[in-house]
């Protein structure tokens, strides 16, 4: 497939991807799905790695992982190509819906809609965080077991900033990388 075509179906796929999931989390599922499944584009490996970087950097995680795998897929225009097609639907819905606040905001079919959203990011989410984890865990190592049932009690039961979370999960990961290159088991 071209790079042109390439950028077309990342600006359609991500276009009707934010016209539908509505938050950063239900995002990463659908783009994870459709570019790891679908269209074989990118490793689950990989894309793993992209989520990880995503969640540490400032900014939406929608337009991350849009600017990221689009890099990835078909280079600077991919990106571009994806981030444009990611950010048209909040666009336009926000302008609509400045435009009709007023009857928008009282409607009970609309607070049902929303209701009914929000289960559908729940299970989105159930689906992003079970392959995550499948994925994690596949080769059955005990770290990164201890690595999520730590970052899962900090983040649940402190009322702290998670940069420490992050910062201790780095200097394990490359403490950890550093002993396993010496046992001479290292990943290259």
């Amino acid at each position: 497939m071209s790079k042109t075509k390439k950028c077309l179906v990342l600006f359609w796929t991500l276009l009707t991807i934010s016209s539908t999931a509505n938050s950063g989390y239900a995002i990463l599922s659908v783009v994870s799905r459709d570019f790891t499944r679908k269209y074989r584009w990118i490793t689950e490996e990989e894309m793993q790695d992209y989520i990880a970087l995503i969640q540490g950097s400032p900014g939406p995680m929608a337009i991350n992982i849009s600017l990221v795998t689009g890099y990835h897929i078909a280079g600077v225009w991919g990106a571009f190509a994806a981030a444009f097609g990611c950010i048209l639907p909040p666009i336009v819905m926000m302008l609509l819906v400045s435009l009709f606040y007023g009857a928008i905001i009282s409607n009970s079919w609309v607070r049902v809609f929303l209701r009914g959203m929000q289960a559908g990011v729940i299970a989105m989410l159930a689906d992003l965080i079970l392959g995550i984890f499948l994925n994690v865990t596949k080769e059955k190592k005990i770290y990164p077991l201890i690595i999520m049932a730590a970052a899962f009690l900090f983040t649940r039961f402190t009322k702290l900033s998670t940069l420490p979370l992050v910062a201790a999960c780095i200097l394990t990961g490359c403490l950890m990388f550093l002993w396993k290159t010496r046992k001479g088991g290292g990943e290259q």
